[in-house]
């Protein structure tokens, strides 16, 4: 295509977009009022955290005043009718259970494998005569092997898994089709298991985020579209008049990816030039277009719920919603800068990588601003901590990422370490910490389980935050070092290697701490399915004066 083809179907595809906006609003689907930010909450609900993931001294904590926070006082109708309606919620997350429960079980189990895969091809870069008598163990197949599994394993499954969870509590109604997800779960899982195998013995499409094969790809696209099916059949039986930006979040990212992977996987059809295009156009929207909006429609929900309290500015989060559509499309062209590529693609790509400054900043102000006043709630929730976290995270590695597209920064960071630390910035520093954070909110109600050792929650949140600030750090410093060698003509290239060594050891040092967290959220997942620990089931009812007489009842009976 040439510029203007370009231009105008960008131009189209702009209006196209502002027609779709018109609709919802005509359709009464996106309410642009703050009372729309209430929605998730129940009448008489706000000003009530709720934290399932938190004991009995954490909840006290939470409950705590801050200034300028009041609670409704309700009537004894008003708190019947609040009753009735927590009720029903509990209902809503019976119908999901079993699904969440086997996407996340999925997920836990593709974190361990893919991060001790991900551990040794890190060892592997300042040791590279270790674990090199098998094959599948050499360092090109091994990190793709910890790429993949994370990219396809980890991720997909624990953002399914919660999306399931969080879709009957946004439309109010039971979940349905959920068999077509468990279905399409079996079939992915299959499918990545086969591509992983097809990796391990050297069979690969040699694209970076594409090496699974495309005849295996073809399990991943069918498994993927069973998946989506529950959020199409459980919108036609919503009970709610307005979507909640988090469903707006979910639904774009579900649509997005199967259009982003068929395309990519396409057989025959890319080529040279074009296919580098291509794999870095599908290499960043995916992050960007699946992983972030996945993330964000948990943060959206989770932290107001947990806080009680509605997001600061609901305008805000519209639109960071639809900048982050129109704007992310062409980001991806950045990693081409200095390739065989047209200038005005790569020019196209720095100034929407720019753009994304909107969205970021409209989030980063929001959740600011809704968490101004409640930030001592930090101390008391397991959950919250991950999420705000989280979500600090997308700032910082957002706003990276704008800035390392400019050919200023990218001269430097290019092809180096700088860029992976990058990456993981914000597929591990922002979407896997988000998904800690809500897979500890969502589990105590998947299981009608408290989490057994809560000491284990707080060692998993430092021993991951500890390692990752070990590994980003160092691996950010080595990979500037890295350039700024690369660029010294008088400098031979082993120079730009050995100065990465140091650096290269303390990521590994970070990835086993991390990994080490890892195992330890693994062991607690699992002896919450387990029934271990203490007899609790307080936060795994809804903290109301109802389920508290219940709680109270049960522990008499005992």
């Amino acid at each position: 295509m040439d510029t203007v083809t370009i231009l105008l179907s960008s131009f189209i595809l702009s209006i196209t977009g502002l027609f779709v906006f018109i609709w919802s609003l005509r359709k009464r689907l996106f309410d642009t009022t703050a009372a729309a930010a209430n929605v998730i909450f129940s009448k008489g609900e706000i000003g009530r955290g709720e934290e399932p993931s938190a004991t009995a001294e954490q909840l006290a904590g939470l409950r705590l005043k801050v200034p300028g926070q009041t609670s409704p006082v309700l009537s004894a109708a008003q708190e019947a009718a609040l009753q009735r309606e927590l009720q029903e919620r509990v209902e809503a997350d019976r119908s999901t259970a079993f699904v969440s429960f086997v996407f996340l079980s999925c997920a836990v189990v593709w974190l361990v494998v893919g991060s001790l895969a991900g551990l040794t091809s890190s060892i592997k870069l300042h040791e590279p005569d270790w674990l090199v008598q098998q094959a599948w163990l050499t360092f090109g197949r091994i990190r793709t092997i910890h790429l993949n599994i994370v990219a396809y394993g980890w991720a997909p499954m624990a953002a399914f898994g919660i999306a399931n969870w969080l879709l009957p509590r946004l439309l109010k109604t039971p979940l349905i089709g959920g068999r077509f997800a468990i279905l399409g779960c079996m079939i992915w899982n299959a499918g990545l298991i086969a591509g992983v195998g097809c990796i391990a013995a050297g069979i690969s499409d040699g694209m970076e985020w594409l090496e699974i094969p495309w005849q295996v790809d073809i399990l991943i696209v069918i498994g993927g579209a069973l998946m989506g099916l529950p959020l199409v059949y459980t919108l036609q039986a919503r009970k709610v008049d307005h979507l909640y930006v988090s469903v707006w979040y979910m639904g774009a990212a579900l649509f997005w990816f199967p259009i982003l992977f068929l395309i990519a996987n396409l057989p025959a059809v890319h080529f040279g030039v074009e296919q580098a295009t291509m794999n870095w156009w599908f290499g960043h929207n995916v992050l960007g277009l699946f992983y972030t909006p996945m993330a964000l429609a948990s943060v959206y929900y989770f932290l107001p719920k947990i806080i009680g309290r509605p997001v600061q500015s609901y305008n805000l989060s519209l639109l960071g919603f639809w900048t982050l559509a129109f704007f992310y499309g062409q980001v991806g062209g950045h990693h081409l800068i200095g390739g065989p590529v047209p200038a005005w693609l790569i020019t196209l790509s720095i100034v929407q990588s720019m753009m994304m400054i909107i969205p970021v900043i409209s989030f980063s102000i929001n959740q600011h601003m809704t968490m101004r006043g409640y930030f001592s709630k930090l101390i008391y929730s397991p959950t919250l901590r991950f999420i705000v976290l989280g979500g600090m995270m997308y700032t910082l590695s957002s706003l990276q990422g704008s800035f390392e597209a400019l050919r200023a920064v990218s001269t430097v960071a290019h092809f180096t370490h700088f860029t992976v630390a990058h990456a993981h910035l914000g597929l591990y520093g922002f979407f896997t910490m988000v998904m800690f954070g809500s897979i500890y909110f969502v589990m105590p109600r998947v299981m009608s389980w408290e989490w057994p050792y809560p000491s284990l929650i707080a060692a998993h949140f430092w021993l991951v935050v500890f390692g990752f600030s070990i590994y980003f750090i160092g691996l950010s410093i080595g990979g500037w070092l890295q350039g700024l060698a690369m660029l010294d003509a008088a400098k031979p290239f082993m120079e730009s290697v050995k100065v990465t060594i140091p650096y290269l050891q303390s990521r590994s040092v970070g990835g086993a701490i991390m990994t080490l967290g890892h195992l330890v959220f693994a062991g607690h997942f699992v002896a919450m399915i387990l029934r271990y620990g203490p007899a609790r089931t307080g936060a795994a009812l809804l903290h109301t004066s109802a389920t508290k007489a219940a709680t109270n009842e049960f522990a008499g009976a005992r």
